[in-house]
């Protein structure tokens, strides 16, 4: 049997970065005589070459070939290229790593629906969310399925048709070469697949590199003629010419590095500036949102310090998703939410009004009094506002969206300025969400996108006003498994699936403690997400001094029942407090919280903080008060505190100790 896939992997002085990388490609379900891996190496001098050499001697599907270095990935992709014998090729970054069983996944469905190209599910750790992996489709439209958010070239390769097309990259270097080589594969394929229901790579970071404008503009120039070539005049063809408009031609210009670069944007801007004059037509503008039409009004006009004062003006909104209510329809969360654009000082996103038109309001510095009000219109763009509601698996970094249901809100402030919400109500159902397969287990977080009509943004839901339900389900498929929505450290709302035990699904909830103080003792009260029908293990809080001297109090802790439909017991643990130090008793410091059961002891996630008697809890990554030097708050250090001068003269004394320090 032939070699079905032929994986390329370019590699320059990574250090132990390929580890992963290497072990992923090795490691495939495919069996070894039914794929090949070829390492182009582009004269590496950490090591890496004799350790290739090395692999490819003790395997026979490896090659490595070795390359003079290029400085860049293209020329080593073509030799890979030309070296395949597969019937598929696939290019993998030395940062990316492959899931076992991709290549089985993506040859096997590439066969089935006879693709030329095929997208298997890329996952990234930050960044964006991939919206063109929604669903998997056997015969996919470069438009209509987003395929132009899916630029990278890890992606499975019919080998003979980039022969037939003669398709390789070109050797320029930058990252514009890498997307048109995508580009123009997407534009000569029959049929084009995607692979949504499955990972097939992790892409790993990806390293700024030094892009030269003349170089990207030439690429440009032939990519724009290609899509003359294989698409005809109209709608289609000025969308795809939009993307690139907005991406390779504009948005550069509104970068740190453009702003900074004083001595190349000039340079840049004439560039970019012929571009727009030769290809980009006026009408593309209504394609743009509306601040890189202003950007494209000024590199019409010739504006370049308008263009450099908005560059370092940078990114003015960001975005506050807030969670109205949360509840559990059966094995479904159900989130109402409502998202608006805020300013770097958390006031609401404000747009004036003009009649019944709705306009951006762009920085005051800069100069408008040649940009025609149709410049900064937002009006229809405000009616197509829109939010998106997905959850992030936080190990794997697996997206999956989640249907919604919302409507948009314009809130009028007086009569000449107006906001813009968007109020929604997303559902969470466990059994499916996963392109309908069962989310898997682990920590889930919910995010939010909004795209408001002048700005787009995207954040984490917040902590809602008032007590969360954390009242946890029973999810009956595949199996029985325990779900439980919690917050993390930071406020944001999470879904924890399938916790590893009993102190684990309390620990999830721990931040909803509460704290009561009675006859000198303190209750401990800690919400429980699932009472099992034993009761669960015995438990102990365990709480340990943060202070320089070994301090330990552990104190039984009892479930008692809960409070219907919120939470389904909680937990009490009875605390002796004094202002002194003893046995067995809570004093003055910062004390760590813990719960243990004769299996495990798993960390709580919040702090407590004694002072004069009175206890705080505090979340477990805030900071508590800086302890005094010797460890205690003793009625000398309290009084030092209040003397003017004293803190000046014991940072002094510390000081001249540390100075003299051998």
């Amino acid at each position: 049997m032939g070699v079905k896939v032929s994986v390329i992997v370019n590699v320059h002085n990574p250090g132990d970065t390929a580890d992963a990388c290497i072990r992923s490609a090795l490691e495939q379900t495919l069996p070894a005589d039914e794929y090949e891996v070829i390492f182009v190496d582009d004269g590496s001098t950490d090591g890496i070459t004799e350790r290739l050499d090395a692999i490819a001697g003790a395997r026979p599907h490896v090659r490595t070939l070795h390359l003079p270095h290029t400085g860049s990935p293209m020329r080593g992709r073509n030799v890979g290229l030309a070296a395949a014998t597969g019937d598929y090729v696939y290019f993998l970054g030395q940062r990316d790593r492959l899931d076992r069983d991709a290549l089985r996944r993506m040859h096997d469905r590439a066969v089935e629906t006879d693709a030329d190209v095929l997208i298997g599910r890329l996952v990234r750790e930050s960044g964006p969310p991939m919206t063109a992996f929604e669903r998997s489709t056997a015969r996919a439209d470069i438009l209509r399925d987003r395929l132009l958010t899916l630029l990278q070239p890890q992606q499975l390769y019919r080998r003979s048709f980039l022969e037939q097309h003669d398709l390789g990259f070109s050797v320029s270097g930058s990252r514009m070469a890498e997307q048109a080589f995508v580009m123009r594969a997407y534009l000569h394929a029959k049929v084009i697949a995607v692979l949504a229901e499955h990972v097939c790579c992790h892409l790993g970071e990806v390293l700024p590199a030094e892009e030269k404008p003349r170089a990207i503009a030439a690429e440009l120039y032939a990519l724009l003629d290609d899509i003359d070539t294989y698409v005809g005049e109209g709608r289609q063809r000025d969308r795809m010419y939009a993307h690139w408009y907005r991406h390779a031609a504009l948005r550069p210009l509104l970068t740190t590095r453009f702003a900074e670069s004083s001595v190349d944007r000039g340079v840049h801007f004439r560039v970019v500036q012929e571009l727009v004059t030769k290809r980009f037509h006026e009408r593309l503008d209504a394609y743009l949102p509306v601040q890189l039409r202003l950007i494209a009004a000024y590199v019409r006009a010739g504006r370049l310090d308008q263009i450099v004062l908005m560059a370092n003006f940078g990114v003015r909104a960001k975005l506050r998703a807030d969670l109205t209510e949360v509840r559990w329809d059966a094995h479904v969360l159900v989130l109402a939410l409502t998202a608006e654009m805020v300013n770097r000082d958390n006031t609401p996103d404000r747009y004036r009004l003009d009649g019944d038109r709705i306009h951006w309001v762009p920085p005051r510095a800069l100069d408008l009094r040649n940009v025609s009000d149709g410049v900064t219109d937002i009006t229809e763009a405000v009616e197509r506002a829109r939010m998106e509601v997905y959850v992030r698996h936080a190990r794997t970094g697996v997206v999956h969206f989640l249907p919604l249901t919302q409507h948009v809100a314009q809130v009028k402030e007086g009569r000449r300025q107006v906001r813009v919400q968007i109020k929604g109500e997303a559902r969470l159902d466990v059994t499916s969400a996963a392109l309908g397969e069962p989310l898997t287990s682990g920590q889930w977080e919910v995010h939010v996108r909004m795209y408001s009509g002048a700005n787009q943004a995207r954040a984490r839901v917040g902590r809602a006003e008032g007590p969360l339900n954390c009242l946890g389900v029973l999810a009956q498929r595949p199996r029985t498994r325990l779900v439980v929505p919690c917050w993390s450290d930071h406020g944001d709302l999470g879904l924890a699936i399938e916790p590893r035990s009993f102190t684990e699904s309390i620990a999830l909830v721990s931040p909803g403690v509460s704290l009561k103080q009675l006859d000198g003792n303190m209750y401990v009260v800690l919400p429980v997400p699932y009472v099992p029908p034993s009761g669960g293990p015995p438990l102990e809080l365990v709480l340990r001094g943060l202070g320089r001297r070994d301090r330990e109090v552990s104190v039984p802790a009892l479930v008692e029942a809960g409070v219907p439909g919120r939470i389904a017991g909680q937990l009490v643990a009875k605390v002796p407090v004094k202002r002194m130090a003893g046995s067995g008793e809570l004093s003055t410091g910062g004390w760590t919280c813990s719960l243990r059961s004769p299996e495990e002891e798993v960390g709580l996630r919040f702090k407590l903080e004694v002072r004069g008697g009175k206890v705080r809890a505090r979340p477990s990554g805030s900071a508590l008060r800086p302890r005094s030097p010797l460890g205690r708050d003793t009625v000398l250090h309290r009084l030092g505190r209040r003397l003017p001068g004293a803190r000046h003269l014991v940072r002094w004394a510390r000081a001249g100790r540390h100075r003299y320090l051998s």
